[in-house]
């Protein structure tokens, strides 16, 4: 389906707007699964500058959703209605090493990338975001983590734009970090850059840390299919992937999707899933779960959007 093209209404209100701003743009293609439908608008700011110029001008009554690099997300196969905003370019990617054993990140870079960044400067601590298939601003958004390491351990600080425009910055505590959450008081702002704290330490022995935490992801996640990562959080006494299997849910199928054989709490787009066997498939793993432990699983991926 198409959204109805409000993007001339848009570029009117903001007449100095530097980022592109394209109407019914495809969403499948940015996401791990490849699946959904198109955002009504898609807007990629130059920078945090432009970014804040674009929300201070944008009604209010036009909802806002944030992408990164897509791998922690289901867009549904209506798309998503209102402005889908995605971070790109030189303006959200920078890295640079700071005094004190710390480094700032742009949201839009990769986790792997600050991962490498930091080992390259001999930092030590940053090397578990090796292991998470995303970028900077979902890790903040997530309190992302893998490995033993999790983004609440590292976080100084964070930077971002309000709904309103207004540019913040957020310390550690304000972030309300719990497991694989933030707080809900963060939910309007959109991060723009993270500043985290690192420790001296020995290159080539973070890089075999890595090195390690890579052959422990491929030989157990099926890393090289369309999946999304992580599907459900661990419950409290419980390991997803264990209450899953339990159930026997491995190598289940919903259309197109699959309950991943090598590590059931992952979901895979084998060809021709849409998001709805995705998400269906998610939904009656966690009702097979329910019925046979009592667990009742808690998404860990995002899901966006309308159905079809």
């Amino acid at each position: 389906m198409a959204f109805p093209d409000i993007t001339p209404d848009l570029r009117a209100a903001a007449p100095e707007l530097r980022g592109r701003l394209l109407a019914n743009q495809d969403l499948a293609g940015v996401t791990w699964f490849r699946v959904g439908g198109p955002a009504q608008v898609l807007f990629t700011p130059a920078d945090e500058e432009d970014l804040a110029y674009f929300l201070s001008k944008l009604p209010a009554d036009i909802p806002v959703t944030v992408i990164g690099l897509g791998s922690n997300l289901i867009v549904r196969d209506g798309g998503i209605p209102g402005v889908v905003i995605r971070l790109g370019g030189k303006g959200f990617a920078e890295i640079t090493v700071e005094p004190g054993d710390r480094l700032r990140a742009g949201t839009a870079v990769p986790d792997v990338k600050v991962a490498r960044a930091a080992a390259d400067a001999s930092l030590d601590g940053l090397a578990f975001y090796r292991g998470i298939p995303g970028s900077i601003g979902g890790a903040l958004r997530m309190n992302a983590g893998a490995h033993g390491g999790e983004t609440t351990d590292v976080l100084v600080e964070a930077r971002g734009v309000t709904r309103k425009g207004e540019i913040v910055t957020l310390k550690h505590a304000d972030m309300g970090f719990t497991y694989r959450h933030s707080a809900e008081s963060t939910r309007d702002i959109i991060f723009t850059s993270a500043l985290f704290q690192g420790r001296p330490g020995d290159r080539e022995t973070i890089l075999a840390e890595m090195d390690r935490v890579t052959q422990a992801r491929e030989a157990a996640q099926p890393i090289k299919e369309r999946t999304g990562g992580s599907t459900f959080k661990n419950p409290d006494g419980g390991k997803a992937w264990q209450l899953i299997d339990a159930a026997g849910c491995r190598g289940l199928r919903i259309g197109g999707a699959q309950v991943s054989e090598m590590h059931c709490n992952f979901l895979i787009n084998t060809g021709g899933a849409t998001a709805a066997d995705v998400e269906g498939l998610g939904e009656e793993v966690r009702r097979r779960v329910k019925d046979n432990s009592g667990f009742e699983l808690q998404w860990e991926i995002k899901r966006l959007g309308l159905p079809a």
